[in-house]
């Protein structure tokens, strides 16, 4: 008889505080924006974070009961990395934001295909290393389909423009290869010529240029190519150890562009100070931990490598973001994970997350990321 199910809840309840928390920040983050624009209050960010926070955490649920072993099939495999690839090339048909063109719109929302193709490629990706076992250091046969078909889907996301969301399917693809037992002489010798291609995206595209001369001294122009960075540094060194207090941020006041979406780690800083930060900080750990923990208890390998890729990408991230808005790295627009404004980027990765899946096998049931095996092992 199949044993029950029990969701891990420290897993979960670290998805739903930071779910929670990026409600109450955006709030804190937008409300003087929102209240400044034509037929707004400031409210209106706060309530569209509300609705998408809800429509991701219903996403997450419904995740956790579905039967991952189905993802196995090439139908849906398949199917679903079609979609994003012909929802990245769709992107191209409709007016650029910010001279970007990242999001499909309809009817007053948007969808950003990126997204959808983290997952897709997590998917197809764990699918082709299972099916490949045992012929994981062949470089032909395992490595360069691999490679190949990541390739392909980041250069249609760096056309948009979005180099970060590109290194993060790279991030994902080689955590994935390196997880399955791929050879490091091979991921080696394809570093060589990503490299030189990222390099080649830096240097000769003039305002990627612009943006790492910048980043290497922001304060030589405050005022202009250095805003951002200042005005990211000036807020969070203003709420030293326990910070302003909520609501009582100044940067936000039309300081920090794009506060309540990817500088929300920025307010998050000033407001709560830097004990608000390690607890964000903390949650993320937290994430990393068990969701590794329920990845790597998964029943087969495809669960295993599923969930690897994405908790991995989620971390990855997350950090990345957290570094932009520390000057750690350039400045890049990619979102923080569960908190930043936005139901493109909040509902996918939150049904991510919650992607599980039941595989009976004997007495034995088991699920990933969604929950955990009992009488599995170990703590």
């Amino acid at each position: 008889m199949a044993r029950k199910l029990q969701a891990d809840e420290w897993l979960f309840a670290a998805v739903v505080a930071l779910s929670l928390f990026g409600v109450i920040m955006v709030y804190s983050a937008s409300a003087v924006v929102a209240a400044s624009e034509t037929n707004h209050t400031q409210y209106h960010y706060v309530i569209r974070q509300g609705i998408f926070t809800a429509l991701g955490l219903a996403a997450m649920l419904a995740g956790m009961r579905f039967d991952y072993g189905r993802l196995r099939g090439a139908t849906l495999c398949y199917g679903l990395l079609a979609l994003a690839i012909v929802l990245l090339v769709a992107v191209f048909a409709f007016s650029p934001v910010n001279g970007a063109r990242r999001w499909i719109k309809f009817a007053g929302f948007s969808l950003q295909p990126s997204e959808i193709s983290k997952l897709a490629l997590a998917v197809f990706l764990a699918r082709f290393l299972e099916r490949r076992a045992g012929t994981e250091g062949s470089f032909w046969g395992t490595f360069v389909p691999c490679a190949g078909v990541t390739g392909a889907v980041a250069v249609l996301v760096v056309l948009e423009p979005d180099l970060g969301t590109a290194m993060m399917l790279a991030m994902i693809c080689t955590i994935m290869l390196f997880t399955a037992g791929a050879r490091l002489s091979h991921m080696a010798l394809a570093a060589a010529p990503a490299l030189v291609g990222l390099a080649g995206l830096l240097v000769f595209v003039p305002w990627r240029l612009k943006r790492m001369v910048t980043f290497l001294d922001p304060w030589a122009d405050p005022q202009g190519a250095g805003y951002q960075v200042v005005q990211s540094l000036l807020a969070v060194g203003s709420g030293g150890v326990n910070g302003l207090g909520f609501t009582e941020g100044r940067q936000k006041m039309f300081f920090l562009p794009f506060a309540h979406s990817d500088f929300i780690f920025a307010v998050v800083g000033e407001e709560l100070g830097l004990l608000g930060g390690l607890g964000v900080v903390a949650l993320f750990g937290l994430f990393l931990w068990r969701g590794m923990r329920a990845a790597l208890r998964a029943p087969d390998r495809f669960g295993m490598l599923l969930g690897t890729g994405i908790v991995t990408g989620i971390v990855a991230q997350a950090l990345f973001n957290m570094s932009v808005v520390l000057a750690l790295v350039p400045t890049k627009g990619i979102p923080l994970p569960f908190i930043s404004y936005g139901g493109s980027s909040l509902v996918p990765t939150l049904f991510a997350t919650g992607q599980g899946g039941l595989r009976r096998a004997g007495n034995f049931s088991g699920r990933v990321l969604g929950g955990q095996r009992l009488g599995g092992g170990g703590v």
